[in-house]
């Protein structure tokens, strides 16, 4: 294993103070590093707040400031933050008209956060993810997993309860937006988590993982390596199937690397997708590219699509002023 490590029991926490001294003016670091917070709260704006195992930077924590979340809570890589970690996220930025979890549909991570909604002692309600298309349950999850869309939704919302709207047209909107919002991902190779030292899975130099999960779980199949037109034409065909929203609608292309593509072969994605959604007569009226849902240093990609309402795309396009997104203020 060759990583930029001091050692694997350190990863995260070295990380975390790594982020907040070069983001001092976007976030702040809770105490024994239990949560990301952003440094300037709005009194009386319901609270956003994700989390989930590390290893998927820059979510969540990359999410954290203006117009996104007001927290994120980093679990040890791919493990669940724990209830406490949330419950104090919850006490440190809910502003008096409660709080928002927006969670990825893994089995810890739903139950912790629902622990923490319990404990937590304020008004806490809950938008669940489960976009990806590729397997109806898999490791760690009941029912379909949370992948690439839960940052559309985060970013989405986030630029709503800036708007001052109450909690509860906040989950109807994030419950439209995952509704409206569909994944599937492709792995090339494997990840290596730090304190395992080796990969997750073995994957021969000529194969491919067709509907891998951001943790390394088994996708659909294990197949021969594709053409990129092929293997953008597999996804978006099963993201396409259970999206019949899409057609008519202006819709997001999301392309999102995993961690080890280059930024080349991901607009070469965007490319070969955007050709195929033309022939389906599917206008894209946003596009997003780059490394954003990441699984540590695998090669591969997902493919988003989500669409849009004329609402959704004002919330889209509002100010954003976090470490991974930034623009229009």
């Amino acid at each position: 294993m060759k990583k930029l490590i001091n050692a694997p029991e350190a990863v995260l926490s070295e990380s975390l103070d790594g982020f907040a001294r070069a983001h001092a003016d976007l976030i702040t670091l809770g105490e024994e590093r239990k949560f990301v917070a952003r440094r300037q709260l709005t009194p009386g704006k319901v609270a956003l707040i994700s989390g989930g195992g590390s290893g998927h930077e820059p979510l969540h924590a990359g999410f954290v400031g203006y117009g996104m979340l007001d927290a994120a809570c980093p679990g040890q890589v791919f493990t669940s933050p724990t209830p406490d970690q949330m419950a104090a996220a919850v006490e440190a930025v809910e502003q008096g008209a409660g709080a928002l979890f927006i969670v990825k549909n893994y089995e810890g991570d739903v139950m912790n956060f629902e622990m923490a909604a319990e404990i937590a002692g304020r008004e806490v309600a809950r938008v669940l993810t489960d976009d990806d298309v590729a397997v109806e349950a898999s490791t760690w999850s009941i029912g379909r997993r949370g992948v690439a869309g839960t940052m559309v939704v985060e970013k989405i919302l986030g630029a709503a309860a800036e708007q001052g709207r109450s909690l509860a047209d906040l989950v109807a909107l994030g419950e439209a937006v995952n509704r409206a919002t569909r994944s599937m991902g492709v792995a090339l190779t494997s990840c290596t988590v730090p304190a395992a030292g080796k990969p997750t899975f073995e994957i021969g130099e000529g194969e491919m993982e067709m509907g891998v999960g951001i943790h390394g779980e088994p996708g659909r199949r294990r197949v021969a390596l594709a053409r990129a037109d092929a293997i953008a034409e597999e996804m978006l065909e099963a993201i396409l199937a259970d999206l019949p929203g899409a057609q008519g609608a202006p819709c997001l292309l999301l392309a999102n690397g995993f961690g080890g593509t280059p930024l080349m072969e991901l607009y070469l994605m965007v490319e070969a997708a955007g050709r195929i959604l033309d022939k389906h007569g599917i206008r894209v009226a946003r596009h997003l590219t780059g490394n954003y849902v990441t699984s540590l240093d695998m090669a591969g990609c997902s493919l988003t699509v989500t669409a849009l309402t004329d609402e959704m795309i004002g919330l889209w396009d509002a100010p954003v002023q976090t470490a991974a997104l930034r623009w229009g203020r």
